[in-house]
């Protein structure tokens, strides 16, 4: 149990009259707090602080960045005396996911497609968060364009909006054909009379 100090008398302090001035210092045997403890914890050493491992549970809020803070009230280091704990600050780390990149609020994904599919347009199936929606693909569809699904990103708080889902066509060249295939090609390439290299001008 602490007792008062018996060098300041439990001031905190120390008076040093030296004439026309008094000096005051902080009691070097208390520390300023008044009271000394005679008879320390063992395991605290009269700190009043025990070092112990625990856990917390934290929320996550829906739509968390990677690298986002989490001030968790009250949560931190004991305080001195009868300071309050402080807080803990938990930062978030988001893991990859196998299928989904994500930009700010908006989700990406790739779909392959065929040349065929691109060319003549079609429709695909693509997988959401919670479900899956169908995307037109229109007749010529160039690889790397990319269609914006409205409100199937990640969700965020009431007052944000929830974000989109861009999901980027990917125009997939086979490395082998079967001899129907390459005779169809064949026919293709002999019906075309333009280049999209004429701006060259080579």
């Amino acid at each position: 149990h602490p007792e008062t100090c018996p060098r300041c008398g439990g001031t905190g302090a120390l008076q040093d009259d030296q004439g026309l001035f008094s000096l005051s210092q902080i009691c070097p045997q208390c520390g300023g707090r008044g009271t000394v403890v005679t008879t320390p914890c063992p395991t605290c050493r009269g700190t009043g602080v025990e070092h112990r491992d625990r856990e917390v549970k934290v929320r996550i809020p829906a739509g968390v960045a990677d690298g986002q803070r989490i001030r968790v009230k009250g949560k931190g280091a004991a305080g001195r005396g009868n300071a309050p704990s402080g807080d803990l600050y938990v930062v978030v780390r988001v893991g990859q996911h196998p299928l989904f990149g994500r930009r700010g609020r908006n989700l990406t994904l790739t779909v392959p497609v065929t040349y065929p599919e691109a060319a003549l347009g079609t429709t695909v199936t693509v997988p959401t968060l919670t479900d899956s929606v169908t995307l037109r693909v229109p007749p010529g569809t160039a690889s790397g364009q990319t269609f914006r699904v409205k409100g199937r990103g990640v969700a965020a708080g009431r007052k944000s909006a929830t974000g989109d889902l861009l999901v980027t066509v990917d125009v997939t060249v086979p490395k082998t054909l079967t001899d129907e295939q390459r005779a169809a090609v064949e026919a293709l390439a002999a019906a075309s009379d333009d280049s999209p290299r004429d701006y060259l001008g080579v």
